[in-house]
């Protein structure tokens, strides 16, 4: 029977589903159904819709389904429209301390986005006061008169003991009502910013609990019994329940689902994505196999949450180029849908040979310069041409999603306009592309300058249905390699049915010891296994942040391991070292093997440059880390690798980190370090005294028999 897991994506105007074969990562179906806003199910409707048209349309028995996950919109949405909760917010503190923390939980009306508020209403307790308890069902009655409808409790040091903040939740429940304690929405100090995270999550519970309780009803009514999970702001999924307790976990779920795919399925361990869509493009960076984060903002406030670094440009697809009647001036970012123009590509009702120009506003406040297409024999209509336009006249389409172009329609409208504008076709539609690749441009450099990206390994990932639009010229623009996810016009629910179960604790610890490490890790492996994580799938990373005084332990796993049993393809060694090569650029003939574990195989290439001027030699050493899939699990250069037996671990990274620590303006700096066992790539670059290193890899390898090979891969900290 076979073992399939559907991934939902909900987007502004359309929700797409499709069913992934977990054998081979095929897709055994896609389907996709407009975005029910409108409905009296929200769009939990359309999730709904579009589920059981997929299982019908590829005929997937409910028994074969182990997993469904959906990305969601609605979060985000709810925030930037004011469409929340009011939030009623009780503070706990004790004497002169506590009146310190009461101006710090008391947050005020937050700004979601301009013209938008959170209103929040406050009380405070004593709970120096030995009858503080028997005050809290008044406390609550004050503020839900006062117009509040959910609740949060936060008190000062609530991270450390969180007794009164649940006390205070379980009364809430008791009566009824919604109830956030801070200290289960982040473990940091900082009482404004984490009661702030508190009252936001507060706010969208109502409508969240009201789309997670129709979602599960009508799954679990089509006859499904399999785990119902939701994408995170994060790259990973979690189950329904933890939506439930941390729907703010769900912000900017929809790229976040398009990097888990890039990930899983596209198997990009290195690279820049870029997700096209009609109206934005969304780019992130992906490195040594993990998507890089950011603490999130919603307006000008900072959270204690972590999201997916997404830089979000308004270019796409469906850009309409800009002009002052004799060029093309710019391009976006009003998109042909807003502007409420057709797309030559795919339009019918003209051929384009009559047609004359006009300058349009598209929305109240944008400027009317906009570029609309007139035929005279079609008065209902205006169109006009777009980068999905320019990229199929210019030959850059290789594939396409939901159906190729109008060729003709695109050759005559360029024909048209070439007179038009006096400049030949070719020209203006390259004049389109590379105005949207100088947007994207700065971009890159910018993220390849802060997440310190080798230029020599940079490739571009498309995904997206307008993928093909903007990827491959601007890729050609910038001399870099690139490739167009498989079936990118789902890749985001692709990424959703595929998505990793994830979380992450952090918490405030100066100079944490190796049980402060342990113990945290416990944490977030705990968290995974409880939303139905596979224990022998459980990967963890721990981060330290000396800066601002945090551990962040972050750990990921599947529901159900891929095994060689599940039908995937491992390749020999010949083969791997094919794919090595190629991904390194160089002949097979000067690939070797410099190290293997039963899943792994570490590939390396050797070269030696001269610089002209000095007469100096360079050695530079390219390693790419394979499993026997063929995937590229980490790509790096100029680093050092070492295969022993697990007993002789311990031993070696004391003498690697003897060798290769430097010191800067910041002491010490350990080096990159990664260890491959088994089939689990641990990362060890996160932490900053030996001591840690080594306790924490003693604990992931102390289930590893003492002779089994294991391999060491280090370098210099950058």
């Amino acid at each position: 029977m076979r073992k399939i897991k559907i991934g939902i994506d909900v987007g502004g105007t359309f929700t797409h589903a499709v069913a992934v074969d977990l054998a081979d990562f095929s897709i055994v179906g896609k389907a996709c159904v407009p975005t029910t806003h409108t409905s009296d199910k929200g769009v939990a409707r359309g999730v709904v819709d579009s589920m059981l048209q997929l299982v019908g349309d590829a005929k997937i028995l409910a028994e074969e389904i182990k997993l469904i996950a959906h990305s969601t919109t609605q979060a985000t949405n709810a925030l930037l429209e004011g469409d929340v909760a009011k939030v009623g917010v009780i503070g706990l503190g004790k004497g002169f301390e506590g009146k310190l923390s009461r101006k710090q939980s008391d947050v005020g009306n937050i700004e979601l986005s301009p013209s938008k508020y959170l209103s929040t209403f406050y009380k405070y307790i004593e709970t120096t006061d030995p009858d503080w308890k028997n005050s809290v069902p008044g406390v609550i009655k004050e503020l839900l008169a006062a117009g509040a409808s959910v609740l949060v409790a936060s008190e000062a040091f609530g991270v450390d003991d969180p007794e009164n903040e649940e006390y205070i939740t379980k009364v809430a429940v008791e009566m009824g009502i919604l109830c956030t304690p801070a200290s289960r929405i982040s473990r940091l100090y900082g009482l404004r910013v984490r009661t702030r995270t508190a009252v936001i999550n507060a706010s969208m519970m109502p409508k969240m609990l009201e789309t997670a309780n129709l979602t599960e009803q009508a799954v679990r009514e089509s006859g499904i019994s399999a785990p119902l999970m939701v994408m995170r702001s994060d790259g990973g999924i979690m189950d329904i329940n933890e939506m439930r307790r941390r729907p703010i976990l769900t912000m900017l779920s929809g790229p976040a689902a398009g990097v888990a795919a890039a990930l899983m399925y596209a198997k990009i361990s290195d690279g820049i994505f870029l997700e096209v869509g009609g109206t934005s493009t969304d780019i992130s960076v992906i490195k040594n196999g993990k998507p890089q984060v950011k603490s999130a903002q919603i307006g000008k406030n900072r959270l204690f949450l972590r999201t997916l670094d997404v830089r979000t440009l308004g270019i796409a697809g469906g850009s309409v180029p800009r002009t002052d009647g004799k060029h093309i001036t710019d391009v976006g970012p009003r998109s042909a849908h807003i502007a409420k123009l057709q797309y030559v590509s795919y339009a019918n009702e003209s051929n384009f040979t009559n047609i004359s120009i006009e300058k349009v506003k598209p929305v109240d406040g944008d400027p009317s310069d906009y570029l609309a297409i007139v035929d005279p024999k079609v008065q209902t209509r205006k169109f006009t041409i777009t980068p999905t336009g320019a990229s199929y006249f210019l030959g850059f389409v290789k594939d396409a999603g939901h159906g190729f172009a109008n060729m003709v329609n695109i050759k005559n409208a360029f024909a048209s306009l070439s007179v038009i504008f006096r400049r030949p076709a070719e020209e203006l539609a390259k004049d389109i592309l590379t105005i949207s690749a100088k947007k994207i441009k700065p971009i890159i450099e910018q993220l390849t300058r802060e997440y310190k990206l080798d230029k020599d390994m940079l490739r571009f990932v498309g995904g997206g249905g307008g993928a093909s639009a903007i990827v491959p010229f601007t890729a050609e623009y910038m001399n870099v390699e690139h490739k167009i996810a498989e079936n990118s016009e789902v890749i985001s629910a692709i990424g959703a049915a595929l998505g990793i179960i994830r979380d992450s604790v952090e918490k405030n610890i100066i100079n944490p010891t190796e049980g402060d490490i342990l113990n945290l890790r416990q944490l977030a492996v705990d968290s995974v296994l409880n939303m139905g994580a596979s224990p022998d799938s459980v990967e963890v990373t721990i981060e330290i942040d000396n800066q601002n005084k945090k551990v962040i332990a972050t750990a990921t796993g599947s529901s159900e391991m891929r095994t060689k049993e599940l039908g995937a393809k491992s390749l020999n060694d010949n083969e791997l070292s094919l794919v090595a090569s190629q991904s390194m650029k160089c002949n097979q003939g000067s690939v070797s093997i410099e190290g293997q574990t039963e899943f792994f195989r570490v590939f390396t290439s050797r070269s030696t440059t001269k610089s002209f001027l000095w007469f100096k030699s360079e050695s530079r050493t390219t390693i790419r880390v394979l499993d026997i899939e063929g995937t590229i699990k980490l790509q790096l250069s100029n680093a050092k690798v070492i295969m022993l037996p697990c007993q002789n671990v311990k031993n070696e990274l004391s003498r690697i980190i003897s060798e290769y620590t430097t010191f800067g303006d910041a002491g010490a700096l350990l080096p990159d370090i990664f260890v491959l066992y088994s089939r689990k790539v641990l990362d060890l670059t996160g932490l900053m005294i030996e001591s840690q290193l080594i306790s924490v890899a003693e604990l992931e390898l102390k289930n590893t028999p003492p002779d089994q090979n294991v391999v060491i891969i280090s370098a210099a900290k950058k």
